[in-house]
């Protein structure tokens, strides 16, 4: 790593007594100004660190991240005008020239059981008058090309060969009459069209997940979900920490219509910064715009598509549905694994959620500052059904680093912490 500049150290040190004093737009001014020198100032306990500042965009904080209802929302009318627009039906105004005709299509003398005034009036005028050649002609003549017709009123017990053939007139009459007939048959089927049915489009999927280090583990994790899924990826980098950020830019690259990246200078609460895990969930599940979202670490590597059978999963009432589901003993303080069916909680290593019903319930909470117990603390806060699907899965988990790569001190205290809330909930329920 480069030597950093001493007047980029004493910038970050006036920067860390701006934050400590909450003069945030002091706080902001240093910030653009060690930025604008090449380096990323982060927060780190009561002090800071100092990194080059990478090629790709970096916001400050998780919550300077900007979220907005993207294209694929659900409820957007992109979807619905483009199922509008496959549908091939155009409605009848009612000043249109097609809304007259069916109007007096509809009249009771324009139906093929009674001639209306004006056919029964050309009718009259026919019978008075001497037949002519070239008219007889010319009605034969179209009789012989509406044959097909003339099949089917055949089959209808009229005699299409016989006096008829040999009677202009009343060949006139009966031309005109079948002549109305097929009219308003047409305009039947324009009044009445088949309407197609609108196929139903299957949920969008996204899979969220936190990075916190270990580029190694990110790498496999997303490789495996491309390969064996059709979801799409949305990542957070937190601190770009062991160079994870870099790496997922280069998954950007390598996989573009599949994986978005946003990185922030913030490192995880549990390494000494400030950017909490339910914070940091809350933010994925916002920039997400799918119907279903997929909480995921990346430790969890798929052997298979484990993501569509959790989807499937997701009817009825059922709100989430995990790989490793949870139920409370008696008091409440410890958890057993349970599964496959209906559970109390599911893990965070894998689980799927309706974005809607997540949003419902406020997120994830920001009170949860590391993963350990704030799962539960999400699924007993979401309303619905919960299912787990335990060994039916193709997925598995390697080494579990938010565990154990992590202080144990402070995986006791903030394990604690979480679980008096969880407590509460499961009293109130």
């Amino acid at each position: 790593m480069s030597e950093v500049p001493p007047h980029v150290t004493a910038l970050a040190e006036r920067w860390t007594r701006a934050r400590a004093g909450g003069d945030h737009a002091g706080e902001r001014t240093l910030r653009e100004e060690i930025e604008a020198g090449g380096w990323l100032v982060r927060a780190l306990g009561e002090g800071f660190d100092l990194v080059p500042r990478p090629h790709f965009e970096v916001w400050p904080t998780v919550g300077s991240v900007p979220t907005s209802e993207g294209p694929g929302r659900p409820g957007k009318p992109g979807r619905s005008g483009e199922a509008g627009r496959a549908t091939g039906t155009v409605p009848l105004g009612e000043d249109s020239p097609e809304a007259d005709r069916i109007d007096e299509a509809a009249a009771p003398g324009a139906r093929p059981e009674r001639l209306g005034d004006l056919e029964a009036e050309r009718v009259a005028e026919t019978q008075a008058a001497p037949a002519q050649e070239p008219e007889g002609a010319e009605l034969t003549g179209r009789a012989g090309k509406n044959r097909g017709t003339a099949g089917r009123a055949g089959a209808e017990g009229r005699d299409t060969t016989g006096e008829e053939s040999g009677n202009p007139e009343r060949m006139l009459e009966s031309q005109l009459l079948w002549d109305a007939s097929l009219a308003v048959s047409r305009l039947d089927e324009e009044v009445t069209p088949v309407e197609p049915e609108e196929p139903v489009a299957p949920p969008t999927v996204t899979v969220a997940l936190v990075v916190d280090g270990w580029p190694e583990d990110l790498l496999e994790c997303v490789r495996a979900v491309v390969a064996r899924t059709e979801a799409r990826i949305v990542a957070l980098d937190l601190g770009n920490v062991d160079g994870a950020g870099e790496v997922l830019e280069e998954l950007v690259k390598e996989y573009p219509h599949r994986v978005e990246a946003w990185h922030v200078a913030e490192v995880a609460h549990w390494r000494g910064g400030s950017a909490g895990w339910g914070e940091s969930r809350t933010k994925l599940l916002e920039l997400d715009g799918s119907d279903v979202h997929v909480v995921m670490e990346t430790s969890t590597i798929l052997d298979g598509d484990a993501i569509t059978p959790l989807v499937r999963a997701l009817d009825d009432d059922v709100a989430a549905a995990g790989w490793k589901g949870v139920n409370p003993g008696e008091d409440g303080h410890d958890w057993h694994e349970a599964g496959p069916g209906e559970v109390k909680g599911v893990l965070g290593h894998l689980f799927a959620v309706r974005r809607d019903a997540a949003l419902d319930a406020g997120g994830f909470s920001r009170d949860a500052r590391y993963y350990r117990n704030a799962d539960l603390e999400f699924s007993l806060s979401l309303p619905g059904t919960i299912v787990a699907l335990d060994r039916d899965l193709p997925v598995h988990q390697e080494r579990h680093r938010g565990y154990h790569d992590v202080d144990p001190a402070y995986r006791d205290r903030e394990s604690r912490r979480t679980y008096d809330r969880v407590l509460g909930l499961l009293r109130s329920t």
